[in-house]
């Protein structure tokens, strides 16, 4: 059984299945993270939707860079949940199976290369709180790995 996070599904609402992959990315006490602009403000783990015949990795690696402009390193899987949401952008209502990895960020490439994105340090607790999904919320605060790991 994989764990819900937000709004139960709506009677009668068909959703369709979108895969993601999404980074805890900790240094020195602070997560690398992404806020989205469009169509509101929203904090998020970097990542997103995995492509047909991609792999969790590849997306999870190609998603941070274009939300970030970062490459990162070691991405260790810590678990998955799934929420059931509208996606305006997509005018979709989705089903996302969103896989959560840490990994360790390690070099700057450049500013993000998705419209509407900044990369944003932030402290861990912090951050916890101000997540824009309780799924995103639930891992940032359950991460416990030294940060002398990553």
């Amino acid at each position: 059984m994989i764990r819900r996070f937000g709004e139960p599904p709506q009677n009668g609402q068909r959703y369709t299945r979108r895969p993601g992959a999404y980074a805890l990315l900790p240094r020195d006490g602070r997560f690398l993270l992404t806020c989205q602009y469009d169509p509101d403000p929203d904090l998020q783990l970097p990542g997103g939707g995995i492509d047909p015949g991609e792999s969790p990795i590849s997306a999870l690696h190609r998603e941070v860079h274009e939300e970030t402009g970062w490459n990162i390193a070691t991405p260790r899987k810590l678990g998955v949940f799934r929420r059931f949401v509208y996606m305006p952008e997509y005018d979709l209502w989705a089903e996302k199976l969103c896989h959560i990895f840490v990994a360790r960020p390690v070099l700057q490439l450049g500013p993000p290369r998705e419209k509407n994105h900044e990369a944003v340090w932030m402290d861990q607790e912090k951050a916890a709180g101000l997540l824009g999904n309780p799924g995103d919320r639930h891992f940032a605060m359950q991460f416990t790995m030294p940060m002398a790991s990553y």
